[in-house]
């Protein structure tokens, strides 16, 4: 049944990949590659960045099925590294923008909560939700598995050429598809997320969940 909480998800959600690739494009864009800015990436609109099957189908498919971790994907933003002075830390700050970005989102929709209390119920439930989704995008897309940002930011911080990286992408997907359904990213939850989300909604609510 489409509830008002699979509602939050998917809404929560689609504001998570939205300021996550917004924040990628901002980022390249502020170095000197406007490919981003050309392709009309530079938006907060959710359907310039949203993938039917990424970011609706897989998630309620997920929600559905009880899993306590959303994944899913948003249609990524083209970048042209060859435009950055410094290739490789332009690569690595626009990875680190992304999940960054979540964190953001995540601390503003905390403010939030903290402003409006618990005085509408639908209301605190998309703030929190808002929360929790952006604790996780942050937290998986910092996993060093292509082609999640993390990979990036390991093969930036890392000397030498990364031709492990090339090889090692053609497997991602499917590493990360057997990640999420096999329950070892219930770890990260567990560890990662689940303190960090519970923290936030604390210090904003005064409240323990």
């Amino acid at each position: 049944m489409f509830n008002l909480d699979v509602l939050a998800v998917v809404l929560a959600f689609v504001v998570g990949i939205t300021v996550h690739e917004f924040a990628h494009g901002w980022t390249a864009d502020r170095l000197g590659d406007p490919t981003a800015r050309y392709a009309g990436r530079l938006t907060l609109n959710p359907v310039a960045h949203a993938d039917p099957v990424g970011t609706i189908l897989l998630p309620i498919l997920l929600i559905a099925t009880g899993s306590r971790f959303i994944f899913g994907w948003a249609k990524p933003v083209p970048i042209n590294p060859y435009h950055f002075r410094d290739r490789r830390r332009g690569l690595v700050l626009v990875s680190v923008a992304g999940p960054l970005a979540n964190v953001v989102t995540a601390v503003l929709a905390a403010v939030l909560l903290g402003f409006s209390g618990f005085t509408s119920p639908v209301l605190a439930d998309i703030f929190i939700t808002i929360i929790w989704i952006n604790i996780i995008l942050a937290v998986f897309n910092l996993i060093p598995v292509p082609p999640l940002d993390g990979s990036k930011i390991l093969a930036g911080l890392l000397p030498g050429r990364q031709e492990w990286l090339i090889r090692f992408e053609q497997y991602g997907m499917i590493i990360l598809v057997l990640l999420v359904f096999s329950g070892a990213l219930g770890v990260l939850f567990r560890y990662i997320v689940d303190p960090a989300a519970k923290l936030l909604i604390f210090l904003a609510t005064g409240v323990r969940f």
